[in-house]
């Protein structure tokens, strides 16, 4: 590992924007899913910059090129519909990368088709504790006079993303304007609830959580910064999940923040 980070050193000086993006990954990934994150930025960055020394060498325009078919994004997530009196704190934030096939859909091929597949990691920080016992899952909010270090949902998705593309892109030009809209289907492979307080520690994998999840998207923007959006269009709990007071919720996520697509 001690190998991985000496290549971000060398990686992230060949370019400062480039090196922006990983130390603020790095500093907001103080977990197991850093060495992930990284381990894949590396191999991202590096590749990229290897195609532009060769795009810098070649004189020949490629009339067949294809664009932005691998992509790196941080997210602010937001939960909706949250039940009285429950809040975000901390910064719920999302990782999603993945790989995108381009499929142009004209001569000009600035207009594509774009499928892929990725893999997604958010955490939810809020004050809606979730204790598992033996009749099922009970959630309530958290006493404001009760000290807790924690208290977060984390997901793990395998993510199905479908885009129609539309791009100011010619077979010379690397920096262009793009508007990317589509649809995102995912997959919680892994989802967990975790408390931790003063006293009492909980973590479990969460069964209420909705294995399917899907939504719309939107990226746009120019060159390397682009705005994103994900906005969920399910709920992210089964149905009939409520609190120990009663209260139905029906909470969808919300997605806001940065996409870097490469090649």
């Amino acid at each position: 590992m001690l190998f991985l980070y000496y290549l971000v050193d060398i990686i992230v000086q060949k370019t400062n924007s480039e090196s922006i993006i990983l130390k603020f990954i790095w500093y907001n990934t103080r977990n197991s899913m850093k060495h992930i994150v990284i381990g894949i930025l590396v191999f991202f960055f590096g590749l990229n910059y290897v195609i532009a020394q060769e795009q810098v060498r070649d004189t020949i325009a490629d009339e067949n090129y294809r664009e932005d078919q691998f992509y790196i994004g941080i997210t602010y997530n937001i939960l909706q519909n949250r039940p009285s009196g429950i809040s975000q704190n901390n910064l719920s934030n999302g990782i999603h990368l993945g790989v995108i096939r381009d499929f142009p859909i004209n001569k000009k091929r600035n207009k594509a088709i774009g499928i892929g597949l990725g893999y997604s990691y958010n955490s939810y920080f809020h004050n809606l504790k979730a204790t598992k016992t033996d009749i099922g899952i009970t959630y309530e909010a958290i006493d404001n006079d009760e000290s807790f270090k924690r208290n977060k949902y984390r997901t793990h998705v395998v993510e199905l993303p479908i885009e129609y593309r539309w791009r100011t892109s010619t077979a010379s030009d690397y920096k262009f304007w793009r508007i990317y809209g589509g649809f995102k289907v995912g997959y919680i492979f892994s989802g967990i609830s975790k408390f931790v307080g003063d006293t009492e520690r909980i973590r479990f994998q969460n069964d209420d959580l909705n294995r399917l999840q899907y939504g719309l998207t939107l990226s746009a923007g120019y060159n390397t910064w682009n705005f994103h959006v994900y906005y969920g269009l399910n709920s992210m709990f089964k149905n009939n999940t409520m609190t120990v007071s009663g209260e139905q919720f029906d909470m969808n996520t919300i997605k806001v923040g940065l996409m870097f697509y490469i090649l």
